[in-house]
């Protein structure tokens, strides 16, 4: 019971993240829907993914690939990479359809490897923890999980942000500033007549 209560945590913090940024959940105005299909390159004109935002995209979805082998331990591990790749596909449409971030297929091959280095891991320390390994695994999640909780309660009553919101008037002086992990782009300033 206590790691698919960690499970759901992960996931409300993952999506609230990839989604919204850690900012209050919206709908966007357009201005942020783009398609990027073709993977670690620029796109229509849009930015290349930066090293900083693919190593994030991988470390957010490693915990993805450790609880699902964690809670299925008898399923195979590529059913368990289906689901880490359905789950992204499943954000990046959501953000296209929300218009709340860039959709790019590179997330999502970025988000499945972080998954995979989950399972990966997972099957290295049943290999040297044998019958501790769930036991060992959960404490780990669980003070992640903490740990986790705790710097997002500071970051979000600090007075940083990750990514602006539409109707912020201050814009980063560069545009690819605070934008990892679904490519949020902050919109130009309002004008006096908006």
């Amino acid at each position: 019971m206590l790691l698919v209560a960690l499970f759901v945590v992960y996931l409300a913090l993952l999506c609230w993240l990839v989604l919204w940024k850690l900012e209050p959940p919206h709908i966007g105005d357009g201005s942020l829907r783009h398609l990027k299909l073709v993977p670690f390159s620029a796109d229509g004109g849009l930015d290349p993914n930066s090293p900083q935002e693919v190593a994030a995209n991988l470390l957010m979805f490693v915990p993805f690939g450790l609880y699902l082998r964690l809670l299925a331990p008898a399923r195979p591990w590529w059913q368990a990479a289906v689901v880490v790749a359905a789950a992204s596909v499943a954000l990046e449409t959501t953000q296209y359809v929300l218009a709340i971030g860039w959709s790019d297929v590179t997330d999502v091959i970025t988000n499945t490897a972080g998954g995979a280095a989950g399972i990966a891991l997972t099957a290295l320390a049943r290999r040297r923890l044998h019958a501790r390994t769930a036991r060992v695994l959960t404490r780990i999640c669980l003070i992640g999980t903490v740990l986790v909780l705790l710097a997002t309660g500071l970051f979000v009553a600090s007075p940083l942000h990750y990514a602006p919101m539409h109707d912020r008037s201050a814009v980063p002086a560069h545009p690819r500033a605070g934008a990892t992990a679904g490519h949020a782009r902050p919109a130009p300033p309002l004008s006096a007549s908006s």
